[in-house]
């Protein structure tokens, strides 16, 4: 589904990805881990077409291999912002996405999204009046509103509450269920061995460390990315 080769981004001196590989296949879900500053964030930032590499190449296959820019229909990326108006309501936020995606989703169909991401009373209130897991809620929502193929996550745990936690865990998991490929940064480990089925550690801008779930305990694999943070 994604092939990365060569994958490099510099800002200025700093190298933020140095030459990073790695291959995706269709329905995969890929637990990105790695400390603050290893390129994860770049890496997805890139991949969802919002960034250009420096070097290298990111190819999306569905079903000829396209880059990000020409792919972007098939992706879904939820980052740190959550992208929405705070003026707005709920309903109005997501009918201004819809919109701009040229989506054929009328006010019921995006009241269904707002219900299922546990809002549902409370879709014509303006978003500054929810609290932050309210509103990654609803960014959860609108991320994912063209059902994408493809859901790349940035620490999307980060900010819920109980209820949205919740909610994402089942989302994710019936993504994953549905055949739809994941690639998620996160920094809980044990919750990221939990929801994904391939391990990826990224350090220092490369890939240090990759293995399928299947293969390696929990308690195993904790050891080894110890063992990686302390090498660097």
């Amino acid at each position: 589904m994604i092939r990365v080769q060569g994958l490099a981004k510099y800002f200025g001196r700093f190298s933020a990805l140095r030459r990073l590989e790695l291959d995706v296949l269709p329905g995969q879900f890929v637990a990105l881990f790695g400390r603050n500053g290893a390129g994860k964030t770049t890496f997805l930032r890139i991949l969802a077409g919002l960034t250009r590499p420096s070097a290298g190449s990111v190819e999306v296959r569905s079903p000829e291999p396209r880059p990000p820019q020409a792919a972007r229909g098939l992706i879904g990326y939820l980052s740190h912002n959550t992208a929405l108006y705070m003026d707005l309501t709920a309903l109005e936020n997501l009918r201004f996405y819809a919109r701009l995606m040229s989506l054929p989703m009328g006010d019921d169909g995006l009241m269904q999204r707002i219900q299922r991401a546990g809002l549902g009373g409370r879709e014509h209130e303006p978003v500054r009046n929810y609290s932050r897991g309210m509103q990654q809620r609803l960014a959860i929502a609108r991320a994912f509103l063209h059902d994408p193929a493809i859901l790349l996550l940035d620490e999307p745990f980060t900010g819920l509450d109980q209820g949205g936690t919740g909610f994402l865990r089942e989302y994710l998991s019936s993504a994953h269920g549905g055949g739809k490929t994941c690639l998620m940064a996160i920094h809980d480990v044990a919750l990221g061995y939990e929801l994904a089925d391939r391990l990826v550690v990224i350090e220092r801008g490369v890939v240090a460390l990759d293995l399928p779930r299947r293969d390696v305990s929990l308690e195993e694999f904790q050891r080894q990315y110890g063992e990686i943070a302390k090498e660097h």
